[in-house]
């Protein structure tokens, strides 16, 4: 993204005072959710979350990377549909290995501490979803769109 302006910031406060989104894969046309801690890089251009190897997200990503996530910020009480922020993230996503990518790690892990353990297992799989647009409602209808272009 280029030259920040207050969308971007509001997104940004949002994607880095969040810890848990929705990730949304799919398998042969049927859709598939779960929840994922991640964590976004500062330029916005990339939303990390990690996964073991066995689980039918990483399944479904082998066969299909496109994906889609989903952070908010509501607070499940009437004020949500006047002040609360959600936005929808499209991407690609991708393994990434500490080897090559230690700052990815870094990233993942300085925001989720608790699960160096669990990331650093051979069992798990790090993935950098490379953004490609945010959708972002605000104020229950406001609705903008905003394209990556890293």
């Amino acid at each position: 993204m280029t030259h920040p302006n207050p969308l971007q910031e509001k997104l940004k406060e949002l994607l880095m005072s969040q810890r848990l989104a929705v990730l949304s894969t799919h398998d042969q046309g049927q859709p598939y959710s779960s929840l994922v801690a991640f964590a976004a890089t500062a330029n916005l251009l990339s939303i990390l979350f990690a996964t073991p190897r066995t689980t039918r997200k990483f399944h479904n990503l082998t066969k299909d990377q496109r994906v889609s996530l989903l952070m908010d910020n509501r607070s499940n009480t009437e004020k949500d549909f006047h002040e609360a922020m959600a936005v929808t993230v499209i991407g690609v996503a991708q393994e990434v290995h500490e080897k090559e990518s230690p700052e990815l790690y870094g990233l993942y892990l300085t925001k989720h501490p608790y699960l160096e353990g669990f990331v650093r297992s051979e069992s798990c799989a790090l993935l950098q979803v490379c953004v490609q647009k945010y959708l972002l409602v605000n104020h229950f209808q406001e609705v903008f769109q905003l394209k990556v272009v890293p």
